[in-house]
């Protein structure tokens, strides 16, 4: 194999592809990239087994060919060669070393056959949609907070999305709970995905794909069946096993008689929960909000270093109310909120909390309250 392309372009491409590979692999091949030239471009794919994504990017193309190298060692490689510089890549006869030339520096990597690197077998996908990349990327971005990172329930360690009727249409909903707070995130259901499986999406493939949803006007080409989903971004393909379990039926627990309401400022609420929980210690963080007539008292009491409190105006004219929640947890919610005010749906000091944010109606949130 002998290519010459893009310092910029490789590096890229790279970017995408390198973070897929665990920095510690029992099984050598895992640990490298698989690059194959052929036509004007190279394609790269790396894979955990679970995950795997490949790309294409533009090149020279002056012999076609294959190898796998470490995938690390190569992007920091070309993420230490100067901007605006060319790249050649070339292989020995034997195939077994692969030299990275640019300019006066020169490297050799140790290179392992492209005939041991893995196939993550797609096999056939039974729904097939096209979605736009800000709708994926709100979807993610609204409900990633919430997945569960206790691998007991493994059924949790991801998003689950599936398609459900909502006043009369069509929607495509994403959900995420950890058993402390769940959100809940809703766009219209594209053409294609009637009928889809209910999936759970892992937490490393959302957290890959969210870094590739870059581009507000890209259409993302999702293929789903009962084991497998596959994502075409462009020129990059994502294909990644998805979590074999069943989501626990959330909708038991979206709260639906709270019948108390609280209106808040979202940037005054979230940098006073911030502020009154700089004494909380890490382990408990809860953080107690007294409600009269238009008011709001938060109080956070740590018995090693002492209180906090801080009043603020809010809209509340229900009876009196004394509740205590996480602080991390209140201010994931707020962090996700886009509209000035949010409003909280309150029952009584056991009961979830609803949470909506008025400047996005199809997204919901839900919160369990805490002892104080």
């Amino acid at each position: 194999m002998r290519i010459t392309l893009e310092r910029s372009n490789l590096l890229k491409s790279l970017n995408h592809v390198h973070r897929v590979v665990e920095r510690r692999n029992t099984i050598p091949i895992l640990s490298n990239v698989l690059l194959r030239s052929d036509g004007a471009s190279l394609e790269m794919k790396a894979t955990d087994l679970d995950l795997e994504i490949t790309e294409a990017t533009p090149a020279q193309v002056e012999q076609a060919g294959a190898t796998t190298v470490p995938a690390h060692l190569l992007y920091d490689i070309v993420r230490k060669l100067p901007d605006g510089s060319e790249v050649r890549l070339a292989t020995n006869a034997e195939g077994t070393a692969m030299t990275v030339a640019s300019g006066r520096s020169k490297f050799s990597l140790q290179c392992l056959p492209q005939s041991d690197f893995p196939d993550l077998t797609a096999g056939t996908f039974s729904h097939s949609f096209r979605l736009k990349a800000p709708d994926l990327k709100m979807l993610i971005d609204r409900t990633q907070f919430a997945i569960s990172t206790e691998e007991t329930r493994y059924y949790l360690n991801g998003i689950f999305v599936h398609t459900v009727e909502s006043n009369g249409d069509l929607k495509l909903r994403a959900v995420a709970t950890d058993g402390h707070r769940l959100a809940r995130a809703d766009v219209e259901a594209p053409s294609g995905s009637e009928g889809m499986p209910g999936i759970i999406i892992p937490r490393k493939t959302v957290s890959e794909l969210q870094k590739l949803l870059d581009s507000p006007d890209v259409v993302v080409t999702v293929e789903v069946s009962d084991a497998k989903i596959r994502l075409t971004i462009g020129s990059i393909v994502m294909t990644s096993k998805l979590i074999d379990g069943t989501f626990p039926d959330y909708q038991r627990v979206i709260p639906a008689s709270n019948d108390k309401e609280l209106r808040v400022d979202c940037q005054s609420f979230s940098q006073a929960v911030d502020r009154v929980s700089t004494i909380s210690s890490e382990r408990g963080r809860a953080v107690k909000l007294a409600l009269a007539d238009g008011q709001m008292t938060l109080t956070v009491n740590n018995p090693d270093s002492g209180s906090a409190t801080e009043e603020l105006p809010v809209g509340y004219e229900s009876d009196p109310l004394e509740i205590g929640f996480n602080a991390k947890y209140l201010l994931d919610i707020t962090g996700q909120l886009t509209g000035g005010e949010a409003v909280f749906l309150l029952a009584d000091p056991g009961s979830p909390t609803l949470v909506r944010d008025l400047a996005a109606e199809d997204a919901l949130y839900v919160l369990m309250p805490m002892r104080v």
